[in-house]
């Protein structure tokens, strides 16, 4: 399931690492967005162009294919900071304390790992499509740069898991409450009562306006 999170700071060098890479993982993911506002952008005109002028534009599937690895892995690293993706945590809700942060630390190792290889696969697609040439079948567009951005992007998401596993390890060792650095899921009543808060100070700003 998709959760809202908590993270907690302090002034240790994990809450300052995390903080001052997230500047990085947000302007990827913001880097990510403006691709999207550009997709869009080129599909309305392809779409007026064939209705207006009876003209596409030339090679715009190309150009979507293209930017599907932008859309799809610059904001990684950003999702996995705030704890955004879809997980099934049913089992791990039910645990507390330092069970809860070794579950958490060895998903996170497991990650690692699968990421690891991931990086090492990208890396060789990306050097053989520089190596060859390879370009779109349209416009011979060069494909090179999205599939670099797959392996630049797990490279970012898996400096993020290293900076969450020494987050749990520190949880783990400290038995903290109140982690830094780990998005922390928040249960239902959690979110309900965040909701609630926010609900009522938006309806008293529209009550002193």
């Amino acid at each position: 399931m998709i959760s809202s999170t908590t993270i907690f700071e302090d002034q240790s060098k994990l809450s300052l690492a995390d903080r001052c890479f997230f500047r990085l993982e947000s302007a990827l993911n913001l880097l990510g967005g403006v691709v999207i506002f550009l997709l869009v952008f080129l599909a309305t005109a392809n779409v007026l162009g064939r209705w207006l002028f009876n003209m596409s534009v030339s090679g715009y599937i190309d150009w979507v294919e293209q930017s599907m690895a932008f859309m799809a892995f610059l904001g990684i690293a950003y999702t996995k900071r705030l704890g955004g993706h879809i997980r099934m945590d049913i089992l791990v809700s039910q645990l507390r304390g330092r069970w809860l942060w070794f579950v958490e630390l060895l998903s996170v190792v497991l990650m690692l790992l699968i990421t690891l290889l991931l990086i090492y696969g990208s890396s060789l697609h990306f050097l053989r499509a520089y190596t060859l040439g390879d370009s779109s079948l349209d416009i011979d567009l060069p494909t090179w740069p999205a599939k670099l951005v797959v392996p630049v992007a797990l490279s970012v998401l898996a400096l993020r898991l290293m900076l969450q596993i020494w987050g749990y390890f520190r949880a783990l060792l400290e038995n903290s409450a109140q982690p830094v650095g780990i998005p922390m899921i928040e249960d239902a009543a959690t979110q309900a009562a965040k909701e609630a808060e926010s609900v009522a100070e938006k309806n008293d700003t529209e009550q002193r306006d």
